[in-house]
C-alpha cells in the first residue's frame, strides 16, 4: 500500500487546535490566578501541558484527514471532543484550588480540593485519553487509507 500524504489542511487544523487549547489554558489560568502564577504553573508542569495540547492537536489533524478520506466520518468526532475536554480539564486542574476564591459554595470547595490533591493523576488521565484518542482515530485513518487505496486500484 502506498502511503498517503498528510494534507496541509489537516496540519493547519491540528496546529490551530493545539494553539486554542494552550490559549484556553493560559486564558483561564490567568483569569483565575494572574499572569505570574500562570507562567509559574506552566514552567512547573510544561511536560504535561505541552503533550496534552499536542495530543489534542494530533487528534484533530487526524480527524480532519479522516473526514477528507471518507467524506464525513462523524462518529469519530465524539472521541475528539471527549479527549479534548479531558485534556483541557487536566491542564486547568493545576489551578483549580484557586477557584475557591471565586466559588464560595461548599460543594465546589470539595471538588477543588479533590482536583488539587490529584492534579498529577489528572494530567496522566488526560494523557491516557489522548493516547486512546490518537490510537482510535489513527486506526480509522489507516483503515480508510487502505480502503481508499483499494478503490483507487479498481
Amino acid at each position: 500500500m502506498k502511503a498517503t500524504r498528510f494534507p496541509m489542511q489537516a496540519v493547519r487544523a491540528g496546529t490551530l487546535a493545539l494553539a486554542i487549547l494552550l490559549a484556553a489554558y493560559f486564558g483561564l489560568l490567568t483569569l483565575v490566578s494572574g499572569w505570574s502564577f500562570t507562567v509559574d504553573q506552566f514552567s512547573t508542569y510544561w511536560y504535561f501541558i505541552v503533550p496534552l495540547a499536542a495530543g489534542f492537536g494530533l487528534q484533530v489533524g487526524l480527524f480532519v484527514h479522516l473526514r477528507d478520506l471518507v467524506h464525513g466520518a462523524a462518529a469519530s468526532g465524539t472521541v475528539v471532543a471527549a479527549s479534548g475536554t479531558t485534556s483541557t480539564a487536566a491542564m486547568v486542574s493545576c489551578c483549580t484550588h484557586y477557584l475557591a476564591n471565586i466559588a464560595p459554595i461548599v460543594g465546589a470547595a470539595g471538588l477543588v480540593t479533590f482536583a488539587t490533591q490529584y492534579q498529577v493523576e489528572l494530567f496522566w488521565a488526560g494523557l491516557g485519553f489522548n493516547a486512546a484518542g490518537v490510537g482510535y482515530i489513527g486506526n480509522k485513518v489507516y483503515n480508510a487509507a487502505k480502503e481508499h487505496a483499494k478503490c483507487a486500484h479498481t
